[in-house]
């Protein structure tokens, strides 16, 4: 059974709470009747026009200017090597020597019989003119002598392949081959890489593609070449825009005069197209909703809501195509508390506010 003694301790307390409510209540509903909406406190930068270029960040993958494998076109020993691994060779400079024993015997063969052809044919000429010779009879040994003459043509030409030359300047590989190698069609021989402009391919979303164009800046870097920059010139776009990735193939050239880059490296790629004025503001003023965006801009005091079309991105900052004037300030932070016609206390941002006081 509780004690009556504490009876009347209880029920002073819950009058004090009571009396409390109450007078909370009324101070309340007095400082609604006297204040209005509460004042928000916000920061703002002001919209204004600048250059503004997009900027396109992509990885690439360098390649030789030129690139092939040196191969025999035919079986044989290699008899001679005329070049140093890493050498720099000029086009037609002779890179490795066949054994050629047989080719220069065949070549003998077709003169020798080219040449009898060739006396055969004269004399024929002049029986002809007498008429002691008839025209089929001069047809069938000039015949003769014209497959002869290819028969001389083929085997130069095989001769000559025996002797294996540089198709462009460049630098040579590690040799794979060595005196008295049994090479066949298609085994490699070497490596010839004209490195003196580097091609970089790399890929960039469809998105982009209106700012893609011939002769745009590229600045590449690799990360075994820390520090140092590579700039050059869009060469090539592909004509296809992937169907899967949405992307587009580009490739750059380089140049590249000390031979610094090699082939095979990967590479991060910067692009910025034309730059031209914009409109912008932070990227802290957009507010984004239901797939529309909006900024507030602060009039008399007071946040305005305003829908903005958006246009190009850079960090930091967004272009508005439409719904905002140069000069008009718009909440940059604080807009998570705003109403459309609330009042406000305004701060300017930082940055700007030290570039007007500067100015």
């Amino acid at each position: 059974m509780p004690d009556r003694r504490f009876r009347p301790l209880q029920w002073a307390l819950c009058a004090m709470l009571v009396i409390a409510a109450a007078g909370c209540s009324r101070e309340q509903a007095g400082a609604a009747r006297r204040g209005g909406p509460e004042i928000v406190d916000v920061v703002t930068a002001e919209a204004a026009i600048k250059p503004l270029g997009v900027e396109i960040e992509a990885v690439g993958t360098a390649r030789a200017n030129e690139s092939v494998e040196v191969t025999s076109k035919a079986s044989n020993t290699v008899s001679a090597i005329r070049f140093d691994e890493g050498d720099r060779v000029r086009k037609g400079q002779v890179l490795v020597e066949l054994d050629n024993a047989a080719e220069r015997a065949a070549l003998a063969e077709a003169e020798a019989a080219l040449a009898e052809s060739q006396n055969n044919f004269k004399r024929s000429r002049d029986l002809y003119t007498s008429k002691a010779l008839s025209v089929s009879q001069l047809d069938l040994i000039e015949a003769t002598l014209k497959a002869n003459q290819a028969r001389v043509d083929v085997a130069k030409a095989r001769l000559a392949d025996t002797i294996i030359r540089a198709s462009f300047d460049g630098n040579t590989g590690f040799r794979r081959v060595s005196v008295g190698s049994l090479v066949s069609p298609g085994s490699v021989i070497t490596t010839l890489d004209d490195t003196s402009v580097i091609k970089l391919d790399f890929t960039v979303a469809e998105t982009y593609l209106y700012v893609l164009e011939k002769g745009l800046p590229v600045t590449a870097a690799t990360a075994g070449l820390p520090g140092r920059e590579f700039t050059g010139k869009v060469a090539q776009i592909d004509s296809r825009v992937d169907p899967v990735s949405r992307s587009i193939a580009v490739r750059a050239e380089l140049p590249n005069p000390k031979g610094e880059l090699r082939p095979g490296m990967f590479m991060t790629v910067k692009l910025e197209g034309e730059v031209a004025p914009a409109l912008l503001v932070p990227e802290g003023a957009i507010v984004p909703e239901q797939g529309r965006t909006f900024v507030f801009v602060v009039e008399n005091g007071q946040a305005a809501r305003r829908e903005v079309k958006l246009g190009k991105r850079r960090p930091g900052e967004v272009e508005v195509v439409q719904g905002l004037k140069e000069h008009e300030r718009v909440v940059i932070e604080g807009t998570q508390n705003l109403r459309d016609g609330g009042p406000v206390r305004e701060q300017q941002a930082q940055a700007q506010a030290e570039q007007t006081t500067s100015s």
